[in-house]
């Protein structure tokens, strides 16, 4: 059952009138077995002045593009109502003449573009009204005999509304029934969704929470009596056999989907996925459509199930299933673009949204992680949905072409619109080790600004963790993981990098940054000291650039990878043969990882520093007063000291080195493969020749 959230204590503190909007669409979309991500809309009326001090009757309705559950004040259009009642006695009226005359009707042009649905709420003579999509009115509205279980529950209490598209003439419909059922108390939207309304907006929350319980109770009795689903045709396989079985293939499938942009992806495995995927009528079920128009532009029409059996835990034949799948899927995409397309109709990445394995629960894919686990958010909606509905008869969606203008409607569209641009790294990961420190913070900070989702991998795991919740709070959640990672052990890397794909599907861009370094004349350097130069800049980044290349190659979507040399790499610096041979080797072995990578579109490249003190682990160690001393100054005058020596006289700092990691990853280097780039202010003896 839904569960009430009214706060008789908050509500009261609220100052009357948009401040109950608010507050009221926020505890609507807080519980998404109410209303969906993006979807419903909310209303109220009040009594405003306008510009010349006149009393006017204001309609607030819920802007376009915004949620319920996070939208404020500024997420609300204001429209006066006089402007707008008079369209009720029109006869018809278009989608493109209802948006242009709306515009007209708010009293502020800076408010947001008002919802589609915003007729519906104005037709209605009350205070407030809400519109949602609960999951249990929706299992009604999508039952073949949906209208008759609502006389069941509701009695004459309902008006029900045939299938219309969002507009003038669905909004009329309502408002008619609506008049013509003196005891109506709801409306029921058949494949659509739930309108109530309310003297108060607590009235009007009271009755729509009443309303969904009402069917809900309904429902769960008649579940009692039926198997869900058909009954069990797969039994789930463990939940460690099923992150091993996921990590191998979630590459695979993110290559696949992959049509001349990338995809991030999720996985969800909950009891209510795995009891769908694993049943025996999920695969015929899953065929019918969507179970919600809001679905359509985030989890299409309907998604690619794979038939698969998890008992013989084949891998190689998920593999085939899954390519073939998707290459099918695509296909059947593009045909049903080209039978309902009209003209300007720009078709959208044929590739699956929600991907169903039995066994294994549900994988989604989208542009961003939060679009992603939004196509995962909106299909459990969905498999709530076919629950209710199949047992109370059978699951009916849209037809083909009803469905194709709702994915492809203006109105959804621009909302799709609202959306910020594209830049540079949108719909990459990537991944750095030595990612808490002065270059991999502020390399991370500077993918994330271009789009990007990291990987902060560092032994700091606390300062690993501090940068991720700084990116997460600016950028949004998500954007950035730490995970701890020791370069020289094998098996944290693969456990890393497993956790990477099963957060976000892959990895595109690899900067190999870990770094330590020491310093002493070539007589006293120490077998430790040696070894321990060659296990961290020299092993380790063999080791991660290994599993990152691996990684690359079974995505075959192409990649990048920096590696962070050292003026060391090519000049021989005195007191520091350790340091300076292996980064040496590392600069070489970024070239030998370019030579062999090209043919899988996997470019290799070095940026070559020097003198990075901001900021850097490395400089606030022994090193400092080891590298001061080989030069016989003090410490202090260390930063000055290399300021002088640079042809240019300058200092590095480590944004100088994101920014150069950054070009060497990004489309503008995309040509450029086996290169080392200095960035040292111009120290003449590291010239590369």
């Amino acid at each position: 059952m839904v569960q009430n959230l009214w706060n008789e204590e908050k509500a009261k503190g609220l100052t009357a009138g948009l401040d109950e909007l608010v507050y009221r669409s926020n505890l609507i979309g807080a519980d998404r077995a109410v209303c969906n991500w993006g979807g419903g809309n909310t209303s109220m009326k009040t009594v405003e002045q306008d510009f010349r001090g006149r009393d006017i009757e204001v309609m607030w309705v819920k802007g376009s593009g915004s949620d319920l559950a996070t939208m404020g004040a500024k997420n609300f259009t204001g429209l006066n109502l006089e402007d707008i009642k008079p369209l009720i006695e029109r006869d018809e009226m278009s989608d493109e003449d209802m948006v242009a005359y709306l515009s007209h009707c708010m009293i502020d042009s800076k408010h947001p573009r008002a919802s589609i649905e915003t007729l519906l709420h104005a037709f209605l003579p009350f205070k407030h009204v809400d519109h949602t999509h609960p999951d249990s009115i929706i299992s009604i509205c999508c039952a073949d005999n949906g209208k008759d279980i609502a006389e069941e529950i509701f009695g004459d209490r309902f008006v029900w509304v045939p299938y219309v598209r969002p507009g003038f003439t669905l909004s009329k419909m309502i408002a008619e029934g609506v008049q013509n059922n003196p005891n109506a108390e709801l409306v029921l939207m058949e494949k659509h969704g739930l309108v109530v309304w309310g003297d108060s907006a607590q009235e009007s929350y009271n009755k729509t929470i009443d309303v969904i319980n009402e069917a809900e109770q309904y429902i769960q009795a008649k579940q009692q009596e039926n198997n869900v689903f058909g009954g069990q045709k797969y039994e789930s396989l463990q939940e460690e056999e099923r992150k091993e079985i996921l990590a191998q293939v979630m590459p695979i499938i993110r290559g696949e989907v992959f049509a001349e942009k990338s995809m991030l992806l999720t996985y969800d495995d909950n009891a209510s996925v795995l009891e769908f995927v694993n049943s025996k009528e999920a695969k015929e079920l899953s065929q019918v459509g969507a179970a919600c128009p809001d679905h359509l532009v985030h989890t299409k029409r309907v998604p690619l199930y794979i038939d698969w059996d998890p008992a013989t835990k084949d891998v190689d034949a998920l593999v085939a299933s899954i390519k073939a799948g998707v290459a099918a899927f695509k296909e059947e995409y593009e045909a049903y673009f080209n039978r309902n397309k009209v003209e300007g109709d720009v078709m959208f990445e044929p590739s699956p949204r929600v991907i169903l394995i039995p066994g294994l629960g549900m994988v989604n894919t989208g542009k961003n992680l939060t679009m992603a686990n939004v196509s995962g958010a909106l299909y459990n909606r969905a498999i709530a949905v076919m629950k209710g509905t199949t047992a109370l008869g059978q699951f009916v969606s849209l037809n083909e072409n009803e469905s194709y203008h709702i994915e492809y409607w203006p109105l959804e569209l621009y909302k799709l619109s609202l959306a910020p641009a594209e830049a540079e790294f949108s719909r990459k990961v990537a991944f750095v080790t030595g990612g808490a420190g002065g270059i991999g913070s502020e390399t991370c900070r500077l993918f994330v600004e271009q789009g990007a989702h990291v990987v902060i991998a560092d032994l700091n795991l606390e300062g690993a963790e501090k940068l991720a919740t700084e990116i997460n709070e600016q950028y949004g959640e998500g954007r950035a993981i730490a995970v701890k990672m020791d370069v020289t052990k094998e098996e944290e890397i693969l456990n890393a990098f497993k956790q990477v794909i099963l957060t976000y599907g892959g990895v595109d861009t690899l900067v190999n940054n870990a770094g330590l370094a020491t310093s002493s004349p070539f007589d006293e350097t120490t077998l430790q000291e040696w070894n321990l130069n060659m296990n961290v800049l020299g092993t380790g980044y063999f080791l991660v650039a290994r599993e990152a290349f691996s990684l690359m190659k079974k995505q075959g979507i192409g990649g990048s990878m920096v590696f962070i040399g050292s003026k060391n790499s090519v000049y021989a610096g005195k007191n520091a043969s350790a340091y300076s041979s292996v980064k040496a080797l590392e600069t070489h072995l970024a070239r030998c990882i370019a030579a062999e990578g090209g043919e899988y579109g996997i470019r290799v490249n070095s940026v070559l520093p020097d003198a990075v003190l901001q900021g850097s682990a490395i400089w606030g160690s022994r090193w400092r007063e080891e590298r001061a001393a080989a030069y016989g100054i003090e410490p202090d005058q260390l930063e000055e000291h290399y300021r002088k020596r640079t042809t240019l006289l300058v200092n590095i700092y480590p944004r100088d080195i994101a920014e150069s990691i950054a070009f060497l990853a990004s489309s503008k280097a995309e040509k450029t493969t086996g290169c080392m780039l200095t960035v040292d202010g111009g120290v003449p003896a590291a010239f590369t020749r």
